[in-house]
């Protein structure tokens, strides 16, 4: 029995050309693989034709993997799953445990940070999202001699916590809200930093250290 090859060699195409061009005269076998050939050939330019960073951004569904944040005033390099929260990276990766991990589905505050000054739960913010952002976290608050800033001062001073594990979530959320009402009433207060829990329960301690915090951002002095 005759090959293959022999029968298609035999029954040729004949491609309409120019002068008699190239494609004239093609077997079956020939016109495929040329037509294979050059899918592949352009499916290559077109998969290849930048960098492979931005070919491998472009994905759908991709991210880049190792990516700069601003965190309390230094930028940090850091490897950062596409999935990962903010409070995930900030704890585990920048070791910058003062972020404590509480419910970790955005109900006890626990886990509040800074992002442009504006309060967030890091637990349910992913990392990637704060690229170009200014992240700052209840390690960033003191001045570099150790002074402490005025809410964590207010605090000791009143001796607002017991455990203290909700402790950085309600300063930074107090931080945030004195940004935008420095001179709150005690109610006014209360409902700003309403988004925070505390396991003791002890909230009229609390409200009392975070509004002498208050006292302390204006300047005021109890001598």
């Amino acid at each position: 029995m005759p090959s293959n090859d022999n029968c298609d060699e035999k029954n040729t195409l004949t491609v309409p050309a120019p002068n008699g061009g190239p494609h004239a005269g093609m077997t079956r076998r020939d016109l495929i693989k040329g037509v294979i050939a050059a899918g592949a050939v352009s499916s290559t330019a077109y998969l290849f034709r930048g960098p492979l960073k931005s070919i491998l951004a472009s994905a759908p569904g991709s991210v880049e993997r190792l990516i700069t944040l601003d965190v309390n005033g230094q930028q940090r390099r850091v490897d950062v799953m596409k999935q990962e929260t903010l409070a995930m990276t900030l704890r585990y990766k920048l070791g910058l445990t003062g972020t404590k991990l509480g419910c970790d589905r955005s109900e006890c505050g626990a886990c509040t940070v800074l992002i442009d000054d504006v309060p967030h739960y890091s637990c349910s913010v992913l990392t990637h999202t704060t690229r170009g952002k200014k992240i700052l976290t209840v390690e960033g608050l003191a001045k570099p001699d150790g002074t402490l800033h005025p809410v964590q001062q207010g605090i000791v001073e009143e001796q607002g916590f017991q455990c203290a594990f909700c402790m950085s979530g309600f300063i930074m959320a107090t931080v945030g809200f004195l940004k935008v009402n420095p001179n709150p009433t005690r109610a006014e207060l209360a409902k700003g930093i309403s988004g925070n829990l505390c396991r003791c329960q002890d909230y009229e301690k609390i409200l009392t250290a975070l509004m002498r915090s208050a006292e302390l951002s204006r300047g005021v002095s109890h001598v």
